[in-house]
């Protein structure tokens, strides 16, 4: 039996990259998984892998940005399975890639909208069934930008910043529920997000050769881990797949 036996857990973003990754080891452990993205078609492919395993997974298509949707899709996920108890806010996009002058103010409020507002909107429809539940876990995709300021990703960089305080402001207001909440900054990854940036040419990261990068197995086996008990004492703060320690605590070298 899987460590996650039992748990249903909704994945945001879940058509590709590390959301995908993420969904199928959630499955490989046991949990039952609701694959969410913008392209349902797509995620509806990644839930059939899933259940081609011999897995329990369903798909759905949501855009986080839409308050109403994520209400939906909680909603539809406690009306199947009767439980909810992980959120992995993985959802996010990069664009615009531009100098604060030259870019377009309607991409920029996007990026915000998808990658902040989408985390609280998630974060926002699954803590009452938590908190009713007697408890769960958040886990939301964070990056380095967060902390670093990088050239052409204001927009990203303010977005991660703010999903950093919003990871801290859920543990502070809802731990004594039984909410454990992470950010987890999962490194520079083999995704669709790092072709964009690579064809950029904008600032250090573009110039990472792919051979670099992680392969998004890592950051899956890390979500997993931060999805169970052995994580307790981690909850509330940033965890990055960077550290050497935390590396081998989950087994990669």
């Amino acid at each position: 039996m899987g460590s996650l036996a039992g748990k249903v857990v909704i994945v945001t973003g879940a058509s590709r990259g590390i959301g995908a990754a993420a969904a199928l080891a959630l499955a490989k452990e046991g949990a039952t998984v609701v694959c969410a993205a913008r392209d349902g078609k797509l995620a509806g492919e990644v839930a059939q892998s899933i259940v081609a395993a011999g897995g329990t997974a369903t798909a759905r298509a949501c855009d986080v940005s839409d308050y109403n949707a994520c209400t939906a899709l909680v909603g539809e996920t406690v009306g199947r399975y009767g439980r909810l108890d992980i959120l992995v806010n993985n959802a996010g996009v990069i664009e615009p890639i531009a100098s604060i002058a030259d870019s377009d103010p309607a991409a920029w409020a996007r990026n915000i909208q998808i990658n902040l507002t989408g985390a609280y909107y998630g974060i926002r429809a699954v803590l009452p069934h938590m908190i009713a539940n007697g408890g769960g876990t958040i886990v939301n995709l964070s990056s380095g930008a967060a902390i670093r300021p990088l050239e052409g990703w204001s927009a990203y960089c303010s977005g991660k910043a703010g999903v950093h305080m919003l990871t801290r402001a859920v543990a502070l207001e809802n731990a004594d529920k039984g909410i454990r909440i992470f950010g987890f900054q999962p490194g520079t990854t083999d995704t669709d997000m790092q072709v964009a940036i690579r064809a950029s040419g904008v600032n250090q990261v573009s110039q990472i050769p792919r051979e670099n990068l992680y392969p998004v197995s890592q950051p899956a086996t890390a979500i997993v881990y931060l999805c169970t008990p052995a994580a307790d004492d981690l909850a509330g703060g940033e965890v990055n797949l960077r550290d050497d320690a935390f590396r081998a605590r989950i087994g990669l070298a």
